[in-house]
């Protein structure tokens, strides 16, 4: 009878752990499945400013329906789609204007942020409008920031998106080179601004990649796909100089967006 009732004992007590972790199992799987929500942060690469179509209710964050994030929202249907990117965000905005949107139902999260950080409208207005000197030497002195304060502004954002978004996968996307090296541009830049504006771009995307990596996050390369279609390619998927509309200067157009970085995004996410 002692016997009897001690294998009864102890037949209710793993049966009871089973259904106490088969319940925990299902709660978080579905915990899991109802986090499919997505989330676009970032600046102006992410917002779609070049691509035109802008959505006018985004008043000067210039989201665009071209923008590779509502492209893969449109084609991806996910559970919820919020849209925060804004041109000009520095890492700063992105804490302080755009990561209400997270949750516990988010699922996704895109994100490009650190180019206005480390000075791109400076750097770029620099390099256009005075000598190669001093172009190199801006280059120079945002490649410094790059090193010595951006890591840490980047890790506030991606230490945030994590706790706001347990559930998440995070895509940091980086930036394209902008210049095809002894291309077809027969004036602009000089061949010495336009290797250190490239230097740059890849100092930036490193910084980014391994501060990415560092907190689990994939990184997007975008380089890659944009070989061939940087400005003085002859079929350049960014904007140069633009006098007319200086906002889109050093943009992707439309077709960088869809042909540079929704291809990038659409296979790490």
């Amino acid at each position: 009878m002692r016997r009897s009732r001690m294998t009864a004992y102890v037949t209710s007590f793993f049966l009871a752990a089973a259904l106490a972790l088969t319940g925990a199992t299902t709660a978080q799987a579905s915990q899991e499945a109802a986090a499919t929500g997505y989330v676009a942060l970032g600046d102006s690469y992410s917002s779609g400013v070049g691509a035109g179509s802008y959505i006018s209710s985004s008043g000067d964050c210039k989201r665009s329906t071209a923008a590779y994030p509502y492209l893969w929202a449109a084609a991806n249907s996910p559970s919820s789609f919020n849209f925060a990117a804004c041109s000009g965000a520095r890492t700063g905005d992105v804490l302080a204007n755009q990561l209400s949107p997270l949750g516990s139902g988010t699922g996704l999260v895109s994100i490009s942020v650190g180019g206005n950080d480390a000075g791109f409208a400076d750097v770029m207005t620099t390099c256009v409008l005075q000598s190669d000197s001093a172009c190199v030497a801006r280059v120079n002195t945002a490649k410094a920031y790059v090193d010595s304060t951006l890591p840490g502004q980047l890790d506030s954002v991606y230490s945030a998106i994590s706790t706001r978004a347990p559930s998440a996968e995070v895509v940091v996307m980086g930036y394209p080179r902008f210049y095809k090296l002894n291309g077809s541009c027969l004036a602009g830049l000089s061949e010495t601004e336009r290797a250190a504006i490239n230097g740059a771009a890849d100092h930036l995307n490193n910084t980014i990649a391994k501060r990415a990596a560092d907190h689990g996050f994939t990184f997007g390369d975008v380089r890659q796909t944009f070989t061939g279609h940087e400005i003085c390619s002859g079929s350049a998927w960014l904007h140069s100089v633009n006098w007319l509309n200086i906002g889109e200067s050093y943009h992707p157009t439309a077709a960088g967006q869809s042909g540079g970085y929704l291809p990038v995004f659409d296979a790490v996410a």
